[in-house]
């Protein structure tokens, strides 16, 4: 399950509206095929494993971290394709809240005489698929807000001076995130400011850039940078009424990277789940009131899930615990 978990990361970004699924199947102690949900979501996890493994997985032992579906959509549905390859015993981890399935997955599979397994590594996979779940229970996306600060707390520079906080390889981190969600946020203050192109800009991954959201209460100027976007989303909702809306449109991840007053209004609605916190060595010659501190930001309602050194930078990720 481990490994299959592993896949379904890959597909994170780019599966939306879908879930990024990872699937593997074993059979007498080796895998013999696996896979991951392509993009746009399709062809699904269970039919990348099926078509690797061939006539092999008659009799093997399915890992999936998502109930299989059980309707038929763009694709058939896997739990059928489970059963017509032979499968003899299905694990997943986390049910499919979507109400075209929601145990009829594990009904299927059932009824049709094979042995099905719910729960093994349940809490990472949750992780891994709260995006889609959240879509599917509460009608918005997840919210990851990264934040890049100084040692003294602040989220930009004296006025002059280069704009990053961070060295090479936290931006270069920044950038894997936005490629890992559907859409990226932002709000007028950081458009003035920094006139953001809020792409992906790693190498090979430019077709992974999301989709551009601007909350602002006036019209995008022409002459910055995310005026030439087709995809760009402008928006002038309150946080909650935005989330809905992208929600209807298929996307099931956001990455918030704004300034503190738009960052402070998300937490305040109790409405951010992960949080990618980015520290540099060093203090701005700012004073004043941090942002940090403008933004009350209460690390105690988060637990860290990983850490690293990115060269003299920091980065811990935190994640929100919830019910779904």
């Amino acid at each position: 399950m481990r490994q299959a978990l592993a896949l379904g990361r890959f597909g994170l970004g780019n599966t939306a509206p879908n879930p990024a699924v990872g699937c593997v199947l074993v059979k007498d102690a080796r895998i013999i095929g696996s896979g991951f949900t392509q993009k746009s979501g399709r062809p699904h996890a269970e039919a990348m494993a099926l078509d690797e493994a061939g006539k092999d997985a008659q009799g093997a032992t399915a890992y999936v971290t998502l109930e299989p579906c059980a309707h038929t959509g763009q694709t058939p549905p896997c739990a059928a394709s489970l059963k017509k390859a032979g499968v003899a015993r299905v694990v997943y981890a986390i049910d499919d809240p979507d109400p075209r399935v929601n145990g009829g997955g594990a009904a299927m599979l059932r009824d049709a005489g094979i042995e099905v397994e719910r729960g093994l590594l349940a809490s990472e996979a949750r992780r891994d698929q709260l995006g889609f779940l959240l879509s599917k229970t509460d009608n918005r996306p997840m919210v990851t807000l990264k934040l890049a600060v100084s040692a003294n707390g602040f989220m930009r520079t004296p006025e002059g001076e280069a704009p990053w906080i961070t060295g090479a390889l936290a931006r270069n981190m920044g950038h894997l995130l936005r490629a890992r969600h559907d859409a990226i946020m932002t709000g007028s203050g950081t458009l003035k400011a920094d006139d953001p192109s809020l792409d992906c800009r790693l190498p090979g991954l430019a077709d992974a850039s999301p989709v551009p959201v601007v909350m602002t209460n006036g019209d995008l100027p022409t002459n910055r940078k995310l005026a030439q976007r087709e995809n760009l989303i402008v928006t002038n909702a309150a946080p909650r009424d935005v989330l809905a809306d992208l929600a209807a449109r298929g996307i099931t991840r956001v990455l918030l990277e704004s300034g503190p007053t738009l960052a402070a209004a998300f937490l305040a609605d109790d409405v951010v789940d992960e949080l990618a916190l980015f520290t540099a060595p060093h203090e701005v010659a700012m004073s004043g009131e941090s942002d940090i501190s403008q933004m009350q930001l209460d690390l105690a309602r988060f637990s860290e899930t990983h850490a690293a050194m990115l060269g003299p930078d920091s980065y811990v990720h935190y994640c929100r615990e919830r019910k779904n």
